[in-house]
């Protein structure tokens, strides 16, 4: 909504659309707290015309917007095509289509810029990318398409489930973890230690990350910000937004 500028239209978010657009809270939106837990009650209170929301979903989640009698537009993007696809509608729906189209031109060409820089390397690291820990989930397609274009080899299916023993065995040259809802805090030395990987080529060169999760895992402009991360880990740079795991956890 901000970069579409229509910020003023929105009259309530969940708290992790504040991790993206900080600038909400300060316009003092409502702050409904997740897409999990809102009730009817919750969203019927803010009178809004729309509820916009993108997966995953949760049935009873889905039933109470559909409760509180506002009209709903539910989205569930799988890779890049799809969320340009996504911005041009609700840019569209907010008669706004020219900046709709501004952003997603926006967005191609950063991706772009960043894909020509990545074609210098004479190699391209295989990288894991990790959007939850337990189960095991590799990143949805539009981070594989990211580590494509920051010049690395996406391994695995996206958005598919896995196991640490599948992991060891395509043993990764890099290793990044982005879990919904957990910011920066994903607990690398740890679940490095209980999954046993300490023998992976990603954790004896230090190559293991934590790329904060509203980077990754939101379908939006924000994703440009999580490319620059994924270009420095691939690189082995850093950046801001990107997390090494401790020294020394590698040396032992």
């Amino acid at each position: 909504m901000e970069r579409l500028g229509v910020l003023d239209r929105l009259v309530a978010c969940t708290k992790y659309c504040v991790d993206v657009c900080p600038v909400a809270r300060e316009r003092n939106i409502a702050i409904i707290e997740d897409s999990w837990t809102a009730e009817s009650e919750q969203i019927r209170a803010v009178n809004p015309d729309l509820v916009i929301a993108s997966v995953p979903y949760q049935i009873e989640a889905v039933a109470e917007i559909l409760k509180s009698g506002a009209q709903f537009l539910g989205l569930a993007p799988h890779n890049l095509r799809d969320i340009y696809a996504d911005i041009a509608a609700i840019a569209g729906i907010m008669g706004e289509p020219n900046r709709g189209q501004y952003l997603i031109r926006e967005m191609q060409m950063e991706i772009e810029r960043v894909r020509s820089r990545s074609a210098s390397r004479q190699e391209s690291p295989r990288v894991y990318c990790e959007e939850w820990g337990k189960p095991l989930i590799h990143s949805q397609g539009w981070v594989a398409e990211l580590v494509e274009a920051a010049g690395g080899e996406f391994v695995g299916q996206p958005g598919k489930q896995t196991d640490a023993e599948t992991v060891e065995k395509l043993n990764p040259d890099v290793i990044i973890a982005a879990w919904c809802g957990a910011g920066n805090r994903v607990p690398l030395e740890k679940i490095i230690a209980q999954r046993r990987w300490e023998s992976l080529s990603a954790v004896r060169e230090g190559r293991v990350y934590c790329i904060n999760d509203e980077y990754l895992n939101t379908p939006g402009p924000a994703l440009l910000n999580g490319l620059h991360a994924l270009e420095a880990a691939i690189g082995n740079s850093e950046s801001p937004g990107l997390r090494r795991i401790a020294l020394n956890v590698v040396l032992e």
